[in-house]
Parts: C-alpha cells; structure tokens; sequence
C-alpha cells in the first residue's frame, strides 16, 4: 500500500481549512485516511501549522510521500532536516545526541526567523508608508546624485580640452627654439 501525506480540505466555501493526513494513495481526497498528523489554516496571517514533527517524520521514515505543498510545510516545520538527520544516524555518520543537538539547534534559529517575519507583518500602516517613502525619497536621490555625476563628467573634458587649446601654441614656439640649440650640439658630438 502507497502512503501518501497530503492535505484533507475542511471548511466552507471560500474559506478553507486543512488536516495534514497520513492517508492510502488511492483514497478520496477527503475520505479515509490512515493517520491525522496535522493541521494548516491558510487564511491567518502568516498561516496557522499544527504539526506532530515525531510523527510526520516516523511516516517519512517509512516511505511515505508528502504532496508538494505539504513537502513545502514539512520543511518549514524541521519534518524534512529531522529525516536528514536521522538517515545520517542510521549510516552511523552521525550520533543521535549530535542530531538531535543540530536539530534543537537548528529550531531555535528559525523560530528567530519566525518571529522576525511576524514583526514585519504587524507593522502599522503608518509604518508601512513611512518606510516606503523613505525608500522612494532615498532611491530619488540615488538617481539625482547619478545625473549630476553624468553631467560633471559630461563637463569635465570640455574643461581639460580648453587649457590644452591654450598651451599648445607655446609648445609649437617652444620646439623651434630647441631646434637650432639641437642641430648646434649634433656636430660638437662628433
């Protein structure tokens, strides 16, 4: 029997709710299933995982085959890292005490990450508008700063070109005097 761990969709219209299930690959969508290991509510903001890790990992272990979105909460949950690490514990490359540590490890990294994205969407809207009008003001003047740039080194050539138009006819006398003191040594070196 193929296993598959998939969404079972609950809910009214338009307002979908989800079980995460451990179910047999040739059941109904929403019909039996094996093992309810989870749940996942789409529409809050950032969306509501309730996962049993241990067991989604335990139905991993054992073959079963996460469709591509509950592959995707898995992997944001450790489901998927946990299984890593476990393989690497059954081909003795690791300890389970080291596993588990990098897991635990790993956990509390990104539930920093979690809480920083919950921040960012709690963010009053003055918040919001204030941080785009600074970025609009600074990507303005970024843009402004780049013109004048243009326009000097537009400029600066023309001003190079001038004092050069000037010294050159001293450097056309200048080699005319120098010509005789030249032709005067030439026999001297003879």
């Amino acid at each position: 029997m193929a296993v598959k761990i998939r969404l079972q969709r609950h809910g009214r219209g338009k307002r979908p709710y989800y079980h995460i299930v451990a179910s047999d690959s040739r059941a109904r969508r929403d019909g039996k299933y094996i093992e309810r290991i989870g749940e996942y509510n789409p529409l809050t903001s950032p969306a509501t995982i309730k996962l049993d890790v241990e067991r989604a990992v335990d139905w991993l272990m054992k073959g079963a085959e996460p469709t591509d979105t509950v592959h995707a909460i898995l992997k944001y949950k450790g489901a998927m890292y946990k299984k890593h690490l476990l393989r690497g514990v059954a081909k003795g490359a690791l300890t389970q005490e080291a596993a588990d540590k990098t897991f635990e490890e790993w956990v509390n990294a990104h539930q920093n990450s979690v809480l920083d994205h919950k921040k960012k969407l709690h963010l009053t809207k003055e918040d919001r508008l204030s941080k785009l009008m600074a970025e609009e003001t600074k990507k303005k003047n970024d843009r402004e700063a780049k013109r004048q740039e243009a326009i000097n080194a537009l400029n600066a050539p023309a001003a190079t070109e001038a004092p050069a138009a000037e010294e050159a006819p001293a450097t056309e006398e200048a080699p005319a005097t120098e010509a005789p003191a030249a032709e005067s040594e030439a026999p001297a070196a003879e």
